[in-house]
C-alpha cells in the first residue's frame, strides 16, 4: 500500500469517527452515534440497553481521547488520530478494540435482536447509521461472519473492528 492510499484509508476510518463532520472527533459524535444507534433499532435512551450504551460511548470517548487527544482540548484533530489513535496502537490493535468494547458490547446488545446474534443484515444497519456506506456496510457484514453462520458475535466484532481502524502502515 504506498503513502496515498494509507493516507486515505485512514482519512476515510477519521471520517467514520467524526459524525457530525466537525473536522475533529469529540464526546459529541460519540453521543451521536449512540442516539443512532438508538433510533434506528427503536430503544429508547432510558432503558437499561441505551444507557448502557451511552456508558459505552463514553467509556469509548475517554479511552480514545486519553490515546489521542495529545493537546488536552477536549477534541482528537486528524492529526492526533493519525499519530495517536493508530501509530499508537499499531503494534497492538485489540488494545483499540478493548477501549471500544463497552460501546461494542452495548450496540450489539441492542442489534442482536433475538438473542441469538446480530444478523448480516442488522449489522449493515449499525454501520449505515454509524456513516458507513452501503456498499462497504454489506460488505463488512459478510466479512464480519467470520464463521459464516449468519451471526456475528462479539469477538468477530471486536477483531474486525480492531483490523479496520488500525490499519498498518505502508
Amino acid at each position: 500500500m504506498d503513502s496515498a492510499e494509507y493516507e486515505g484509508k485512514i482519512a476515510s476510518r477519521f471520517a467514520a469517527f467524526d459524525q457530525d463532520g466537525s473536522g475533529y472527533i469529540d464526546r459529541e459524535d460519540f453521543s451521536g452515534a449512540a442516539a443512532a444507534l438508538l433510533a434506528e433499532f427503536g430503544t429508547t435512551a432510558r432503558s437499561d440497553k441505551g444507557q448502557a450504551l451511552y456508558s459505552g460511548a463514553e467509556a469509548f470517548w475517554q479511552g480514545m481521547a486519553g490515546i489521542a487527544d495529545v493537546d488536552g482540548d477536549q477534541r482528537v484533530s486528524r492529526q492526533e488520530f493519525v499519530t495517536g489513535a493508530v501509530k499508537r496502537l499499531r503494534d497492538n490493535p485489540r488494545r483499540f478494540a478493548e477501549i471500544a468494547r463497552p460501546f461494542l458490547r452495548a450496540a450489539i446488545a441492542i442489534a442482536d435482536e433475538d438473542g441469538g446474534g446480530v444478523t448480516r443484515a442488522a449489522a449493515e444497519r449499525a454501520l449505515r447509521v454509524l456513516g458507513i456506506g452501503e456498499e462497504a456496510a454489506a460488505q463488512a457484514a459478510v466479512e464480519l461472519d467470520a464463521d459464516g453462520d449468519g451471526r456475528i458475535h462479539e469477538e468477530e466484532i471486536l477483531t474486525g473492528f480492531a483490523a479496520f481502524y488500525v490499519t498498518p502502515e505502508p
